[in-house]
């Protein structure tokens, strides 16, 4: 039996919890079930209570203390615990119908899903090529502000690539936080960053604030940040970022909002489509539905 899930990655700070959060919510009121896993053994606030949880397994807090490792050695350790005792999993997700959409929390070290294999490892436990036959898809989620900083948008942009090529499963690409920039950029300059394009370094703000402050503070030391990122060199790394990304054109993004119900039911959509949830629910007969309605006090 098929079972469906996504995964919610991206950089700390991207508002994964929240989307998480906003999504069972909108599940709920649609009357869908849904299975809620956080994987951050660091994650402690949530606003509905995880389903299976990492930490009734391994928290960062005691790794930290107990083996005296920092933040991001901690992390892998759990990982690395976790895909020795696989059966935490498998025996909470394997008795979950075809009805239920899997929400996976991840943690925000980027590190996890780009060049170590421990996130991949999971990822084939996961899906049909593992133990619990997953229907599985990832959904990225990048700060809207990173395109405020053409440099940071492009790095995220490789970030979300590289996770991409590292998981091998269907992706969902998200710009988080619409609400913070909806009122400060205009639609149809939005627009330019749905599509990562190199053509976008052409009209860089930052880079020609960078060369005139360079400009400025001509004896400064050439090590600094602004001398470096005013400098050719950075330029350069910038232009082959950009072009690596427009050469391999599997990158987009959609747009999130988790304040508009309807913004967070757009993103589910494109989640449904990339998973094929959809296909294999069963077909409702109309009395069930005239059933439904009338358990729900919908009619009279």
């Amino acid at each position: 039996m098929s079972k469906f899930g996504v995964l919610v990655m991206g950089p700390a700070g991207a508002g994964k919890t929240t989307f998480c959060s906003a999504l069972i919510e909108h599940l709920r009121n649609n009357k869908r079930s849904c299975f809620y896993v956080n994987l951050d053994p660091a994650a402690e606030d949530f606003v509905y209570e995880p389903d299976l949880d990492i930490k009734d397994l391994i928290s960062l807090e005691d790794v930290m203390e107990e083996i005296g490792l920092g933040p991001n050695g901690g992390l892998i350790y759990c990982f690395e615990f976790l895909l020795d005792n696989l059966d935490f999993l498998t025996e909470a997700i394997d008795p979950l119908t075809e009805e239920y959409l899997i929400i996976i929390d991840m943690p925000g070290q980027i590190e996890l899903y780009t060049h170590i294999p421990v996130v991949p490892t999971l990822v084939r436990h996961m899906t049909r090529s593992g133990a619990l036959n997953v229907n599985l898809c990832a959904t990225y989620l990048l700060e809207s502000t990173f395109i405020i900083d053409r440099a940071k948008y492009f790095a995220g942009t490789l970030s979300a690539m590289s996770a991409m090529i590292m998981l091998e499963i269907p992706h969902v690409n998200v710009f988080s936080k619409m609400d913070l920039v909806k009122s400060s950029i205009p639609r149809k300059e939005l627009k330019r960053f749905i599509d990562p394009d190199s053509s976008l370094l052409e009209d860089d703000p930052a880079e020609a604030h960078a060369v005139a402050t360079s400009a400025d503070n001509s004896g400064a030391d050439p090590s600094g940040a602004e001398s470096v990122m005013a400098g050719g060199s950075f330029k350069r790394l910038n232009r082959a970022v950009a072009q690596l990304i427009d050469d391999f054109s599997m990158v987009s993004f959609l747009q999130l909002d988790v304040r508009d119900e309807d913004s967070v039911g757009a993103i589910l959509s494109y989640i449904d489509d990339a998973i094929q949830f959809h296909e294999a629910q069963e077909p409702r007969e109309p009395v069930d539905e005239l059933e439904n309605q009338y358990e729900d006090g919908d009619m009279s």
